[in-house]
Parts: C-alpha cells; structure tokens; sequence
C-alpha cells in the first residue's frame, strides 16, 4: 500500500522566503545589500578598523600618494591629506558619520511624515486639504536648496545639517502615507474594525498602518541615499560638518584646491560617496521589486 504526500491548498508560503526569493532575483539588489553591510560593519568598528586617528597630522608625510603609485606608502594605503592625516582612516571614520547621518534623518523624517499623513487621511476635509498643500509648497521647492535655506538659518554644524535634511524629507513620506491610507480606509478589513468598535487611534496605527509600510520602506532605502548625498553636498558648501570632522563632503571640500597636485584626496572620498548611494539606490529597486506584489514576476 503506497502513501501518497499532498500539500494542502490552504499553506500559505513562509512570507520571508517568499520576500528574499523575488529580491535575490535582482543582482544589483543582492550586491548593493552586501555593499551596505560591509559599510555598516566598518562604520560601526571603524575605531579597530581604522589604522590611524583620523584627525591625527603627521607633518612629515604631506600629501602621500597611495602605496600603489611611486613614493606611495605602506603605512597609507590611499595616501594622506595636504596636512598629514590618513585617508583611509578618514574614509573609515567618514562612512560612521554618514551611516549615522542616514539612519537620524530617516528615523526622524518617517516619524514625522507618517504622522503628519495619518492625520491628513483621516481628518481628510480642510485639514487634509491645508496638510497636503503645505507638503506641496515644500515640494516646489528644489530639495537641496531647500536643505540649504534650512541649515543657514539654523546654522552650520552636523546636528543642523541633520535637521535640515529630515525636514526636507518629510513631505516625500507625509504624501505617501496619505495615499496608501486613502486606499486602504475603503477596505472591507477597515470597515470591521469600524464595527467592532476600534477607536480612531487603533484603527491609525494598529490596523492601517502596517498595510501601508511597504511603500514606506522602499521610500526610506532610497531617502538614506539622498540623505547621504545632501548631507555630503551641505558638507561641501561648508554648511556641515567642520574641520577636522571627517565628513566625506567636508573632505571634498577643503581639498579640492589640490585636485591637480594629489588627486587622489578627492577621488576617493567621492567614490566613497558614489559607491554607498548607489548600494542604497540598487537596495531600494530590489526592495520595490520584492514588496510591490504588481511587480512580481
């Protein structure tokens, strides 16, 4: 007598599986995860990872090209600065602050927006209508003007460009929360809660909200980029992080002069910036792929 095995109709499939089956199909996705995990790890060890201090200045090794040109160095791998410090070091300590830069933005600009978009979806009326045509007001606007306009009001400094930066932000996640909230407050699963006596509050943030946080998360993987790169942009226009701070964007700044004589002291803090925007802009596309169900393939 031979047992016959049959899968029910009715399993559902693992929902992280089938999450990590549709992203793994994106080979930018899978490589820019990997290149932001990388980062992470040494922005997060960069005190061991780093071979020197970052601000630390050796006047006798001034503008040292990087070990692989003549008169390179072992003891810098990427060469030093016009006064003596290590660029490896910096860059090491530089993708700390811009990690840390990303995650403060992002937290506080998804915060605020999916506050400021709940209440816009479930007032809906005049308080809608103000909401919204406020967010569209700070649209118009270029985004990194606007951050500039922002951080030389409130001053320059990382934790402004910080401000500056999330405040920019808010109206991407604001608009977006709206409109998933909008979408799913006509849906049947709503309406029973409704019935069933669920408050405003709960039917927000208990029923609501998590049904629309896959858009949101795409939008927060791409906005880590942006923040990174505007934050790095401010930093170049001496509106970020001062010297000695080994910001990528100040870097830039403050050795573009010698361009010419030693590339190399701006060539590597920009690919720096090119190569962790881009992992973050490859995430989000795979991010997108694998939440958005119309997507799948």
């Amino acid at each position: 007598m031979t047992a016959e095995t049959e899968t029910p109709a009715n399993v559902q499939p693992n929902p992280l599986a089938e999450f990590w089956f549709y992203f793994s199909q994106n080979t930018g996705a899978v490589i820019g995860l990997v290149v932001i995990v990388t980062i992470t790890l040494v922005a997060l060890f960069a005190d061991v990872v780093a071979p020197h201090d970052p601000v630390l200045q050796n006047r006798d090794a001034l503008l040292v090209p990087p070990v692989w040109q003549n008169d390179g160095n072992w003891r810098y791998l990427l060469g030093t600065d016009d006064i003596g410090r290590d660029m490896l070091s910096r860059i090491i300590h530089g993708a700390r602050l811009s990690m840390m830069i990303g995650a403060i933005v992002v937290s506080l600009s998804l915060v605020v927006g999916i506050a400021i978009g709940l209440i816009a979806g479930f007032a809906g009326g005049l308080v809608d209508a103000a909401i919204m045509r406020a967010m569209d007001m700070m649209l118009a606007l270029p985004p990194l003007l606007l951050a500039i306009v922002v951080a030389a009001i409130l001053g320059p400094g990382l934790i402004n460009v910080v401000f500056a930066v999330a405040i920019v932000a808010i109206p991407h996640y604001a608009r977006l929360t709206r409109a998933s909230v909008m979408s799913e407050l006509s849906r049947d699963y709503v309406t029973a809660s409704r019935v069933a006596g669920a408050g405003t509050l709960r039917l927000a943030l208990v029923v609501v909200l998590p049904n629309c946080l896959a858009p949101l998360i795409v939008q927060a993987t791409l906005s880590f980029s942006n923040a990174i790169l505007d934050a790095a942009s401010l930093g170049f226009l001496g509106l970020g992080a001062q010297p000695p701070t080994p910001e990528w964007g100040t870097m830039l700044s403050s050795s573009l002069q010698f361009l010419q004589r030693a590339p190399w002291v701006v060539t590597f803090p920009g690919l720096a910036i090119l190569i962790t925007v881009l992992a973050f802009n490859l995430l989000g596309d795979g991010l997108r792929d694998a939440l958005d169900p119309k997507l799948k393939r």
